[in-house]
């Protein structure tokens, strides 16, 4: 399996679990401020992983634009046709 088609998959995976972590807080299934703590940080760790694979993954695809641009080059976009 190539890097990037796993990617998406552990995304998904963090935001299910995130929602998970929603739901029993929003469900009333927390019934005392340790718990309350634990799935709070919980939610905030996926939120910080979900963000640090966005920010890879902007600085590749920045880094692989940059990678085939040259100076001297200059593209042109096509009009779409009707």
């Amino acid at each position: 399996m190539e890097d990037l088609e796993l990617i998406p998959k552990i995304q998904k995976n963090i935001k299910e679990r995130y929602q998970q972590i929603g739901d029993v807080m929003i469900s009333g299934s927390v019934d005392n401020m340790e718990k309350y703590k634990y799935l709070l940080g919980q939610a905030h760790a996926y939120q910080i992983i979900s963000q640090e694979i966005s920010n890879l993954l902007e600085n590749k695809e920045q880094k692989d634009e940059q990678q085939y641009r040259d100076p001297k080059i200059i593209k042109f976009e096509r009009e779409p046709k009707d």
